[in-house]
């Protein structure tokens, strides 16, 4: 079936087919109200196998091409972790609202300078921190919300077995991923979101960087709220065992577990 753009809606651009960038497509055609009208991808095979699924779909190599369509009201983010605050910034420029796969950017100094030029454009720049969405956790802050729970403690792990640079799909990387940018931001936009409490304090220890990697492939963080609420959190790529990422809040009124991936 060949596919059609349909007048009126909010019209996205996607920069990126990778392992993340097929989970948004399929996502956003779900939603009735979103219009995926292009594609920016600049390896050739990837764009070659994007022409046969969506026959029609504009297809370009260049993310530039994609920032500069005057007709795309949004840009969504699935590049490499390097590149996101250039293009995040290079999007709200040109008038574009932006969705960034996490991490927003690997430094604090890029991450700052998107907030101030999001800051001037007034643009929306969010950031795809999807965990808040999941289920398990909505059914905690709908007791949350209701005032039958307050979290007291929240433990969460994020065990991976990655000692190579490969993407979710076990396909060579060339860029490398980071427990800290990427993982650990996960629980810890989780963490805030479900307290809703400013972090006072925090604890960071991580693990030897890895010769080739050059990363800490073992991390263990700890926060403390303003309402005395901990985080206590571990992730490993060295875990060469159950995989995937477990959480325990306790609560007030109840202890409960999450698990998944």
């Amino acid at each position: 079936m060949a596919y059609e753009i349909m007048p009126n809606l909010i019209r996205i651009g996607l920069a990126g087919a990778g392992a993340f960038g097929t989970q948004h497509i399929a996502a956003l055609s779900a939603i009735p109200e979103a219009n995926l009208v292009t594609i920016a991808e600049p390896n050739q095979i990837l764009r070659g196998d994007l022409s046969n699924a969506y026959p029609g779909m504009s297809l370009c190599a260049e993310f530039e091409e994609l920032v500069t369509d005057e007709s795309i009201d949004a840009v969504i983010l699935t590049t490499p972790t390097p590149m996101h605050a250039d293009q995040a910034i290079a999007a709200m420029k040109a008038g574009k609202h932006v969705l960034v796969e996490i991490p927003l950017a690997d430094s604090l100094a890029d991450a700052e300078r998107v907030l101030a030029v999001q800051q001037a454009t007034g643009r929306i720049c969010m950031v795809g921190h999807t965990r808040r969405f999941n289920p398990s956790h909505q059914w905690v802050k709908n007791r949350i919300d209701e005032g039958t729970l307050s979290i007291q403690a929240m433990v969460a792990e994020t065990f991976f077995f990655r000692r190579e640079n490969i993407n979710a799909k076990g396909e060579p990387r060339y860029w490398t991923d980071h427990l800290l940018w990427h993982h650990a931001a996960h629980s810890i936009d989780l963490f805030q979101y479900m307290t809703g409490s400013k972090v006072i304090d925090a604890n960071v220890l991580q693990g030897p960087l890895h010769a080739e990697l050059g990363i800490a492939m073992d991390m263990s963080i700890q926060l403390r709220t303003q309402s005395d609420q901990v985080l206590t959190l571990s992730l490993s790529f060295n875990n060469d065992g159950p995989l995937g990422t477990r959480f325990r809040y306790i609560g007030d009124t109840g202890t409960y577990l999450a698990h998944y991936d």
